[in-house]
């Protein structure tokens, strides 16, 4: 049997609303790829990469993609270190709605809006576009 929908609404709306400040052991980390068993493998703005697992009030109600940005707490690192864990922190929060997010102060400058810009190359290309008529060419009438 699933979880109540008040479970997951309840979640779905924790990750809407950014928190006002982080403490010194949370960062903002983007989702390089799923490990599987709640496991995922992110990058922090300082590059480096870390394997964290997602609290268990998230599993099996909101999915994360792939590129997207994710709250982690590192406060454990110390403690799963000297286990010999390779788990490093906990996922807290979802970033879901990543216009609010962006706004924050504690938004890392590394993470920019990834945008694309029209080349040349796009203005020639005929993708998507039909190909020439041969009436264009011609002169109507006779």
């Amino acid at each position: 049997m699933g979880k109540p929908k008040r479970h997951v609404h309840a979640a779905d709306q924790e990750s809407l609303t950014p928190p006002d400040q982080l403490t010194d052991s949370q960062s903002i980390a983007r989702v390089v790829k799923a490990e599987g068993n709640s496991n995922y493998i992110c990058e922090l703005p300082n590059k480096k990469t870390i394997l964290v697992e997602l609290e268990s009030r998230f599993r099996n109600t909101i999915w994360i993609k792939r590129g997207g940005y994710v709250l982690v707490d590192l406060g454990s690192m110390e403690e799963r270190s000297k286990t010999g864990s390779k788990v490093v922190g906990e996922i807290i929060n979802i970033v879901r709605d990543e216009k609010v997010w962006r706004k924050e102060a504690y938004w890392p400058r590394q993470f920019v809006k990834q945008t694309y810009e029209e080349s040349e190359d796009d203005e020639k290309s005929t993708v998507g576009k039909l190909p020439p008529s041969d009436s264009e060419d011609e002169e109507y009438g006779p």
